[in-house]
């Protein structure tokens, strides 16, 4: 099963640089708006079976026209929700860096408990689990292989990622996420791999589509797909 990570575009929170958090009504700014249309264009017309979104205001606007295009009705998924930031949400982040527990989620993510919020440990244990399970679903319902789509939050995407790159969390920031921002991994019953990483161009679907077979000389064998891993993709 391969996942498509896609950060909602940028909101009002972000361009007032404020910890949004799980405050309600934070909603994509006009350039948000503006990256959630060109998501369309940049998935292009690689065949997405599902969309699955974080509960929140700014992710719902991302997908519409993605889901919109597609034929798809969004999933909500809890497990992809933004970080309980407790006393820290709606600060302003020139104000949190001199907060002491600031160090520690530069540093020691996996030691950073937000007070009156959630742990980032916890926050990748409940979007990992929230990913994998979604994969499980729709592998059985597909039958195999299926692309899909899961818009989220950027610390939420970097402890995914970090993850599938069996890095421990305590290096998730050194990854990044932009706003509207996709990053691809691939789950096998061996292990995951990571196609891509915060891609903000054009068409994504060159990430994701193999190279045309190359000619082969007299006598030797053509290759014909892409490797990811070292296994035939």
């Amino acid at each position: 099963m391969t996942v498509i990570l896609l950060r909602h575009g940028r909101s009002t929170s972000n361009t007032a640089h404020t910890l949004a958090g799980r405050s309600e009504g934070v909603d994509l700014d006009e350039k948000g708006a503006e990256q959630a249309r060109t998501v369309v264009e940049r998935i292009g017309d690689l065949p997405v079976r599902a969309i699955v979104r974080s509960p929140l205001l700014r992710c719902a606007r991302t997908v519409e026209p993605l889901a919109a295009a597609l034929g798809l009705d969004p999933v909500v998924e809890d497990g992809l929700v933004e970080v309980d930031y407790g006393e820290w949400t709606g600060r302003k982040i020139g104000d949190l860096v001199k907060e002491p527990l600031w160090a520690v989620v530069q540093q020691q993510p996996s030691a950073a408990v937000f007070p009156g919020g959630e742990g980032l440990a916890d926050v990748q244990h409940r979007a990992v689990r929230a990913v994998r399970e979604h994969d499980r679903l729709l592998a059985e319902r597909h039958g195999g292989d299926a692309l899909w789509v899961a818009c989220t939050h950027g610390d939420v995407i970097k402890a995914v990622l970090a993850d599938a790159l069996g890095v421990h969390l305590d290096g998730f920031q050194r990854i990044t996420a932009d706003p509207a921002s996709m990053s691809v991994v691939r789950y096998t019953a061996v292990r995951p791999f990571v196609l891509h990483v915060n891609h903000t161009g054009a068409g994504l679907t060159s990430a994701l589509t193999p190279p045309p077979p190359t000619p082969a000389a007299d006598g030797e064998v053509a290759a014909t797909d892409a490797v990811v891993g070292g296994s035939t993709d």
